[in-house]
């Protein structure tokens, strides 16, 4: 095992090109809600001129132009907001763009089309229908191709087809393209059906390169030992295997990761109760409300407070002053009129600050979001294979000593396959917005190869 130092990180964006041939023909292209260039880096790599560029975050701007504008001689447009964007003094072949997020992302209020920011999406389909590109490539969460924004999804994909376009669309997963990111994106993807072949276009096929977070991430201990596989009754309770078990987590094996939260349970969540000084009972009783907090018999919210009535119905000669102390502890609160419930109650907020830490070897950390995170990475790697021992293993040579690390602003941008040479903001809050919002560049390179084969 060794600790990675900057001379053994990975240049994702130059690792995971596909080694095909380059193509040779220049395009021209423009760049909307253009952010800090996570469209912008593969197309130019592929061939592609930017002549226009389409953003009004101040702080992006400044970003995109350090990296880009400043360092040519081009010509190229600063175009502003889309509002003010109409036909255009140029021929383009292809218009790009990651349209904002927020009103089919659950971290958003959800309005859709009904947010100021989901209309964007009426301003993409007029820049497309007065400037007539041989193709276009568009971006946004996954959360848009949900059940309930369907509508908006057929209304959007509609109104780009009855312009004149095949449309296609996919999701995507960085993970799939060479980052160890579990980040999905649907991409909308649109050929001129007057070009040949217009029918033919596909998405990328994964790629068969995989790296870990030690791969990446300074200053982390690497590791290449052999998991264990388990039966289903060993890691789980009743042999039954949770259907709300993520991509990342192997049903056979350990998880990669520790969650923190009293609102969940699992070989690998973290309570409370486990990281300070509580008694066989105490986490008896907390166990107990645990297990039936989310029953629809004692209310109808994923998780509903118990009164003491109902606790000593569920829990053997409980007594008041049980709870008087675990609500000195911290663990438990008491709601008014309602009952007794977790003082850490948000999975997002994690306990004292820390919502997941993920182990050196993990294939990939959860998705980067402009808000910020509170998952963090250890700094060392933990072995240990044995089901019964992991989690404490973990408190005692992990957590307890601070063995982990925050995410810093230059790991989003390896996490986002930005290239070395790329100059992030000055201010590392900043940083890590701009990178939480891009969109991850090995992703458009391939996407975009795969597309310019149908219009050049």
């Amino acid at each position: 095992m060794q600790l990675s130092d900057n001379a053994q990180q990975l240049d994702l964006f130059q690792l995971f090109k596909p080694n095909l041939v380059t193509i040779q023909t220049k395009f021209t292209f423009i760049d909307l809600f253009a952010g800090i260039g996570g469209f912008r880096i593969p197309l130019s790599e592929l061939g592609g001129v930017c002549l226009g560029y389409s953003e009004i975050d101040k702080e992006a701007i400044k970003t995109y132009q350090k990296n880009f504008v400043n360092n040519t001689d081009s010509d190229e447009l600063f175009l502003g907001d889309i509002n003010n964007i109409n036909k255009l003094p140029f021929d383009i072949d292809v218009i790009v763009g990651g349209v904002p997020c927020q009103p089919w992302s659950i971290a958003g209020k959800l309005k859709g089309l009904d947010d100021p920011r989901g209309k964007l999406w009426l301003d993409v389909v007029r820049v497309v229908e007065l400037n007539k590109p041989k193709a276009f490539i568009f971006e946004n969460v996954k959360g848009l191709m949900e059940p309930r924004n369907k509508g908006s999804l057929n209304y959007i994909i509609s109104n780009l087809t009855t312009l004149g376009y095949v449309v296609k669309s996919q999701v995507l997963n960085s993970y799939d393209f060479g980052l160890p990111q579990d980040r999905d994106r649907i991409f909308i993807v649109g050929i001129r059906n007057d070009l040949d072949n217009c029918w033919g276009f596909s998405f990328p096929k994964p790629l068969d390169k995989k790296i870990k977070l030690h791969d990446v991430i300074d200053g982390i201990e690497k590791s290449d030992f052999v998991k264990k596989k388990f039966a289903p009754e060993v890691l789980y309770q009743g042999g039954k295997v949770p259907a709300s078990r993520g991509r990342f987590q192997k049903k056979d094996e350990l998880n990669d990761f520790f969650t923190f939260a009293d609102i969940r349970d699992g070989h690998t969540t973290v309570h409370s109760w486990d990281l300070i000084d509580t008694s066989a009972r105490e986490k008896l009783i907390c166990k107990a409300i645990l297990k039936n907090r989310r029953k629809k018999i004692y209310g109808p919210k994923d998780g509903n407070p118990l009164s003491f009535q109902v606790l000593e119905k569920i829990i053997p000669n409980l007594n008041q002053e049980e709870l008087d102390i675990l609500t000195k502890k911290e663990i438990l609160r008491l709601v008014e009129d309602k009952g007794y419930e977790f003082v850490n109650s948000k999975i997002s907020s994690g306990i004292d600050g820390v919502s997941k830490i993920f182990l050196p070897h993990a294939d990939a950390i959860a998705t980067l979001t402009a808000t910020g995170t509170r998952d963090l990475v250890a700094t060392v790697s933990l072995e240990c294979q044995q089901p019964e021992l992991y989690k404490q293993d973990f408190i005692q040579k992990i957590y307890q000593p601070k063995k982990f690390k925050p995410l810093t602003a230059q790991d989003y941008a390896k996490l986002q396959g930005f290239p070395e040479s790329f100059q992030i903001a000055d201010s590392e809050t900043t940083a890590k917005h701009q990178f939480g919002n891009a969109v991850s560049v090995p992703v458009v390179y391939n996407l975009a190869k795969a597309l310019l084969e149908f219009i050049l």
